[in-house]
């Protein structure tokens, strides 16, 4: 079973109480490290919650642009890392002899954080990967009033963060606001590819028609991984950035953020929200 969260003993202090401090359990995000193996050759290290490891695996290769599809992986599985006792924290992927090996040097570094997946490439424009789906042809529309009941699903159906209060949230909805899948991470982007690698072998892209809602802020990567997975509109419950609003008018998809309650901002493609 996944390492999702982990016990561990704490002193808790409530001033507005009258009692003393005291000694209790509190439950943690687990954050650990995977590495990401090309035919056992290190390709990346993402800091990440474990489970649906193969999924974001998957979901990393197709949303940098090394695969176009979950046929390109031949096998991906855990492996035994060096850790004592193991923690499994090694996916090794074998592609196709048909798909070309990613090129990595300098201004490619995949190392990434929980909080940032693109902070070690070396400029902007080495992390546009062109998507191969027509995001901006897509005639998707959703009725705003769909958009506002969906960040209470999205909340109700996270498990892990109802226990710790430390995870992002990203889930995939139809456009009559089905929830599809909804995944859980310390790192938003990570949450990001477990979704787009769970549709991958499901062999559900493009995923046009649908639409991605993440819990936090809506950053220029996760408008990168939407697009490279034909998503046409990404829905953030807080702000966007200004890559991220450039990087969707660039797409043609409808990014929609601050969407609390009642009210939202559409920042781009606004026709495919309805009044």
């Amino acid at each position: 079973m996944a390492r999702t969260s982990i016990r561990r003993p704490v002193l808790k202090i409530n001033l507005d109480s009258a009692g003393d401090p005291r000694r209790g359990p509190d439950e943690l995000a687990a954050e650990e490290p995977l590495e990401i193996r090309l035919r056992k050759q290190p390709l990346a290290v993402t800091m990440r919650t474990p489970g649906q490891d193969i999924d974001l695996a998957i979901g990393f290769l197709l949303t940098e642009g090394i695969i176009r599809a979950a046929d390109d992986v031949v096998t991906a599985q855990l492996c035994a890392g060096t850790d004592t006792p193991n923690t499994y924290n090694v996916v090794d992927v074998v592609l196709g002899a048909d798909v070309p090996p990613p090129v990595t040097d300098l201004s490619r570094n995949f190392y990434t954080t929980s909080s940032c997946g693109v902070c070690g490439k070396a400029s902007i424009d080495a992390v546009r990967t062109r998507s191969r789906f027509d995001v901006a042809g897509d005639p998707m529309t959703v009725p705003a009033a769909t958009l506002a009941e969906l960040p209470d699903r999205l909340r109700a159906a996270q498990r892990t963060f109802e226990r710790t209060g430390g995870l992002h949230a990203a889930g995939l909805f139809t456009a009559a606001g089905e929830l599809l899948v909804l995944r859980e991470d310390v790192g938003r982007h990570n949450a990001v590819d477990k979704v787009i690698g769970w549709a991958a072998r499901e062999g559900r892209l493009p995923l046009a028609g649908h639409l991605l809602l993440v819990s936090g802020r809506a950053s220029f990567e996760l408008t990168q991984k939407a697009w490279m997975a034909g998503i046409p509109l990404l829905a953030a419950v807080s702000a966007p950035s200004t890559l991220a609003a450039e990087l969707a008018d660039e797409a043609g998809m409808t990014l929609v953020g601050f969407l609390r309650g009642a009210t939202m901002n559409v920042y781009s493609s606004a026709h495919r929200v309805t009044v």
